[in-house]
């Protein structure tokens, strides 16, 4: 409506400002989440995707730093984008801060276009699962194993146990399987901007600049550069932020949490903490 009264004004009284929603999302991708962990999530970034798309606005910018972590929160997130995206028929411009690699790189191909730094991390499309096995620590601390299931393969990489072939190899059939689903995800999206390379969909990655000549971004910038470039110096750009939640009127944890809940998911924050570590540092982060 203001974009339309604004058309209706003589020329020399039309406002030239352009504010731009902006969505940043940041931290590995995982159902839940919490006080300890923020995680992005469908439903913890619907409502600042709503909100955006909301904005009377030429596009909706996205910043993305993200290593990756769940596939199907990765789609969940990028399906929502790119539905109201063509529901409200606006453009969106993603950015990649340090890295946006497997499942982040998935949720940045919503783009219409992708913007990073030269020295941005980009790629890993593949598919991992990593765990750890303990069959012989259980022999040396005199711990015995009991689990008893109905229906054979319902304790099938048990940690505990000594690794099965089978087991693995039904793991990596379930792996081929979304790996597809994110190969043919990017490519929908990517198209001919794809260079042929044969490394391109082996689970390796790159820095933005190689990235360009592999078609896995359109151009390196920042996003306050290139908005300005393409709307005019006096463009806005408005962060959209969550209700307040954490902090809000009730505390930290809430009016209800108990010394229990504050310890427990303090303790599950430092696990969790150990795990999403892992992924950046493999992206020397």
């Amino acid at each position: 409506m203001k974009r339309l009264f604004n058309r209706l004004l003589p020329k020399s009284w039309r406002s030239t400002v352009v504010t731009i929603p902006v969505i940043r999302l940041q931290g590995t991708i995982m159902a839940g989440g919490g006080q300890f962990r923020p995680s992005l999530s469908l439903a913890s970034t619907a409502g600042l995707i709503e909100k955006a798309f909301g904005f009377d606005s030429p596009v909706v910018a996205i910043s993305i730093n993200s290593p990756g972590g769940s596939p199907v929160q990765s789609r969940l997130i990028f399906k929502r984008i790119r539905d109201l995206a063509a529901e409200k028929n606006k453009k969106v411009l993603v950015f990649v801060e340090d890295v946006a690699a497997s499942g982040g790189y998935m949720i940045a191909v919503a783009g219409d276009e992708i913007f990073a730094d030269p020295s941005s991390i980009v790629g890993s499309i593949g598919v991992v699962s990593a765990s750890f096995g303990f069959p012989e620590l259980m022999k040396k601390i005199g711990v015995e194993r009991r689990v008893h299931t109905a229906g054979q393969n319902k304790a099938v990489l048990d940690p505990f146990k000594p690794e099965k072939k089978e087991d693995v190899e039904r793991l990596k059939t379930l792996q081929l399987e979304v790996h597809e689903t994110f190969i043919d995800l990017v490519k929908e999206r990517r198209g001919a901007k794809l260079k042929d390379d044969p490394d391109l969909f082996t689970g390796l990655f790159w820095t933005a600049k190689r990235g360009l000549e592999l078609g896995l971004v359109d151009a390196l910038g920042d996003m306050r550069s290139v908005l300005r470039t393409r709307f005019g110096d006096k463009t806005q750009l408005k962060l959209i932020t969550a209700p307040r939640g954490l902090f809000g009127r009730f505390g930290l944890f809430g009016s209800r949490a108990s010394a229990t809940d504050i310890a427990a998911a303090a303790a599950s924050g430092v696990l969790d903490a150990a795990e999403e570590r892992a992924l950046w540092a493999r992206f020397g982060l």
